[in-house]
């Protein structure tokens, strides 16, 4: 499961107009890279074509082309952590969509059910099911009014198609909470199988009585998945941390299905084929299996790594299969799962934490990601973000937080071990972490001699001692492994912020001096213009004047809980994103200033330079824009609203090139910028 944060205004709406894909309302462009995490698929049981597409931070995307590409359809809350895990469309009717989700930021008391009634145009929360964890939903196949919720806090049902709820579980029941899965009986919607965290339950007359179906079942079992045979409702199938299980028996006895290794056993979803009911389909941490003979044995088919979080099999086509999977997106085949490709276009749920636009070429885009494993590292566009390739040999799984070129071209990233370097000779990245630091050892005693008679000898004598006298210097050489927040380079100074202390190259990243200053080692962020560098950890700031050489601590005021980011102005003013607004200093860190003039007054997560269009940039942590400077930092302007949160933005065609929250990179024309009239300049807030 990823974890996004949680906007805790969301329990204050009732009812939410949400938008629908951004071509209609914005000049912004989702751009990639492509792929990422995808929680769950549904489609529309009148027209299959039509596929809604779950994400792990409120996205809801939408294909119309059997799943070859997609569009952003609806934001789910108002925060970015929503876990859409439950989509449905009602198979009465493929206006009403029902979306259950949860916060992974408040997992117990944070979850809603989400129902539009017009295909999308507009949303509202059902009050009888605010506020709760919701794990799974599913629509009774006897009578589509019939809806059962599984939740954190028991076992909810609905017979009028979602507009009311009644909890069907015991209040404060010790076994019957923490719900994971649910299931209904095909033929009769009084009965439902529940997992739970714990191990599986039945009702047999909606829900006035339960009991434990655990037999067969290893205890301390989490459920993941229930099905129920379509065409045979005593059989039942059950996923679990410890493996599959089958019964022939409506659940009173279970048998472990053999033959799936160990390691693949965290099943999270199993699916039976719509036409052929003995094919089943089984979505493990570590790839698909799947079985033709009603589970007597199960194959590991075309996808062996993927972490598999759902799958969707088309009813016109059955060898026609979708998976949502962690990382890898949304993989597809034509051949009942025998081979799978991405089926991406459109959709990217990426973390990119840095990005880079070629020095020479502007179509040429560097992302660095974050959370991706052996799918991420670093990403290249060589025709502006239309399509995307992975250059990450040689990182070897590490996380990118920093990318910059240097003034020949070539390409260096802060990694959360250690400074790499790309060669292109290769394709791939090398370590270019060498720390060197001096020792001095001190000269030794000089025992003293005899005094030489002759004027030739005293001075050989005097020179030999002096000689003696001076210490030797010798260069102890290490490597750089701590996580790197972020390169600076000012033509030939360089600067690397790390979880270890501030470090310097002047040799082009051949070799770097450095380390903790005065106490403080974690360092966050770090900016240079000329001799002048400016690096911060979360609650100090310390400036060099002599290209990294000494570095004296600025002073920070006392109303500053947290510092994001630091950055040298073109004019030499020093600058700090923080919690508490944007901080401006022209004496060098002796006084701030908290800047407004068109800026937020709180929550700036990064200020930087873009020099190629001579502006300053801005992003916040509420906002989904840019704020841009053309006066150095006096005024600002801020950019149309996308509709994702921004994290970042470098300039890009005169516009924007923004790193949202969680879906990859963004881009926005010149006519992007424009929305607000600037207000005052800045006010001396700060220390005086």
């Amino acid at each position: 499961m990823s974890t996004k944060k949680f906007c805790s205004l969301l329990s204050l709406f009732v009812v939410l107009a949400i938008g629908v894909t951004f071509a209609s309302s914005t000049p912004w462009k989702e751009l990639g890279p492509e792929g990422g995490d995808a929680r769950s698929l549904s489609y529309d049981p009148h027209n299959p074509d039509r596929i809604l597409l779950g994400t792990s931070s409120g996205q809801l995307y939408l294909s119309q082309d059997r799943g070859k590409s997609w569009t952003r359809f609806a934001q789910i809350g108002l925060g970015d952590d929503y876990v859409l895990d439950n989509t449905a469309f009602d198979p009465n009717d493929s206006n009403t969509i029902y979306v259950a989700v949860w916060s992974v930021e408040h997992q117990r008391d944070a979850g809603d059910l989400y129902v539009t009634r017009d295909g999308g145009k507009s949303w509202k929360t059902i009050e009888s099911m605010r506020g709760k964890s919701i794990r799974a939903l599913t629509i009774a196949p006897s009578n589509p009014k019939i809806l059962i919720a599984g939740a954190l806090d028991g076992v909810y049902r609905s017979e009028d198609s979602a507009s009311t709820w009644h909890r069907i579980s015991p209040e404060n029941h010790a076994e019957i909470k923490n719900i994971e899965s649910i299931a209904i009986d095909p033929k009769n919607s009084d009965v439902v199988y529940a997992g739970t965290w714990h191990l599986p339950w039945k009702t047999e007359d909606g829900g006035k009585n339960w009991h434990s179906i655990k037999q067969g079942v290893i205890d301390d079992s989490d459920v993941f998945s229930i099905i129920v045979d379509s065409s045979n409702p005593s059989n039942v199938f059950a996923s679990a941390c410890s493996g599959i299980y089958k019964s022939e028996t409506s659940g009173q006895l279970f048998h472990k299905i053999q033959g799936i290794p160990m390691t693949a056993r965290r099943t999270r979803v199993l699916m039976q084929d719509p036409v052929n009911p003995q094919i089943v389909y089984a979505g493990t941490t570590e790839g698909l299996y799947k079985t033709v003979d009603g589970g007597k044995t199960f194959k590991l088919m075309g996808v062996k790594n993927a972490i598999v979080n759902d799958v969707s099999i088309d009813p016109r086509d059955p060898k026609r299969v979708l998976l949502a999977t962690d990382r890898s997106g949304v993989l597809m085949s034509e051949n009942g799962g025998e081979s799978f490709e991405p089926s991406n276009r459109g959709y990217s749920h990426r973390q990119v934490a840095t990005v880079v636009v070629d020095q020479k070429d502007p179509d040429t885009i560097y992302a660095g990601l974050l959370n991706d494993r052996d799918f991420g590292g670093v990403y290249v566009s060589h025709d502006a973000g239309a399509s995307w390739r992975q250059m990450s040999k040689g990182l070897k799984d590490r996380d990118v937080f920093t990318l910059q070129q240097s003034e020949g071209g070539t390409l260096w990233a802060g990694t959360n071990h250690g400074i790499m370097e790309f060669s292109g000779k290769s394709d791939t990245w090398e370590q270019a972490s060498e720390v060197v630091k001096e020792k001095i050892i001190p000269a030794p005693k000089v025992v003293a001699k005899a005094t030489p008679k002759t004027a030739a000898g005293k001075k050989a004598a005097a020179a030999a001692a002096a000689k003696a006298a001076k210490p030797k210097i010798e260069y102890e050489k290490s490597e750089l492994t701590a996580q790197v927040s972020q390169l600076a380079f000012a033509g030939s100074h360089w600067y690397a912020a790390t979880s270890s202390g501030v470090y310097s190259s002047h040799d082009a990243g051949k070799a770097w001096h450095g380390g903790p200053i005065n106490t403080d080692s974690r360092f966050l962020s770090v900016s240079a213009n000329d001799d002048k560098a400016l690096a911060v950890t979360a609650t100090s700031g310390y400036l060099s004047i002599d290209q990294g050489e000494k570095w004296e601590k600025v002073t920070v005021p006392n109303f500053i809980t947290v510092i994001n980011s630091a950055t040298v102005a073109p004019d030499g003013s020093l600058w700090m994103a923080t919690q508490q607004g944007a901080m401006r200093s022209t004496d060098d860190g002796k006084t701030w200033d908290h800047v407004t003039g068109g800026l937020p007054w709180k929550q700036i997560l990064e200020v930087s330079v873009d020099a190629p269009n001579r502006r300053m940039l801005a992003t916040a942590r509420d906002a989904r824009g840019v704020y841009a400077s053309t006066d150095n930092g006096a005024t600002w302007k801020y950019s149309a609203d996308s509709e994702l949160l921004v994290r970042g933005a470098v300039g890009f065609r005169g516009g924007y090139l923004a790193i949202t929250a969680f879906n990859g990179l963004e881009v926005g024309s010149a006519n992007a910028a424009a929305a607000t009239v600037t207000r005052a300049s800045s006010h001396g807030s700060g220390s005086k």
